[in-house]
């Protein structure tokens, strides 16, 4: 490079990189959007995975089984829940709970207009009440992880 010393090069870089880390640290970001709610209680929208084909795999290679009381998070769940997770689950609306284990991604994004925060299997959306036929969508719960 005519012109530029390594030193002042190297230099000029790394003030640029710090500019751009301490305006990044006052914008929000995908992942405070995409956020997990922060306290047991917070409520979130539990959607279902509806029909899939036979013989599918969940992401950490499991037989998808639509009965199990199982479900996927999302992707951009930060943190994101370790396969084998168990979380409880709580039907805001009518007071049914249960324990689903994590064993699957999913591409759903949380946002704060659709808060979804876990994709069940039909089987445990519809153990919490949630309505198949016609078709709910999302269920509000709350969810408490137990280990």
């Amino acid at each position: 490079m005519a012109g530029h010393s390594p030193t002042r090069f190297t230099a000029s870089r790394c003030g640029l990189v710090v500019a751009a880390l301490a305006l990044s640290a006052c914008l929000p970001t995908a992942s405070t959007a995409l956020a997990a709610p922060r306290q047991a209680g917070d409520q979130c929208w539990a959607t279902h995975y509806g029909p899939q084909p036979p013989g599918a795999l969940t992401a950490d290679g499991e037989l998808f089984d639509n009965n199990a009381d199982t479900a996927a998070t999302s992707l951009g769940r930060r943190p994101q829940l370790p396969f084998g997770t168990r979380v409880q689950v709580g039907n805001v609306a009518n007071g049914r709970s249960l324990v689903v284990r994590v064993n699957d991604r999913g591409t759903f994004v949380q946002t704060p207009q659709e808060p979804k925060c876990l994709d069940l299997t039909d089987g445990a959306f519809a153990r919490l009440g949630g309505s198949l036929d016609p078709d709910a969508g999302h269920i509000v719960v709350t969810q408490r992880v137990l280990n």
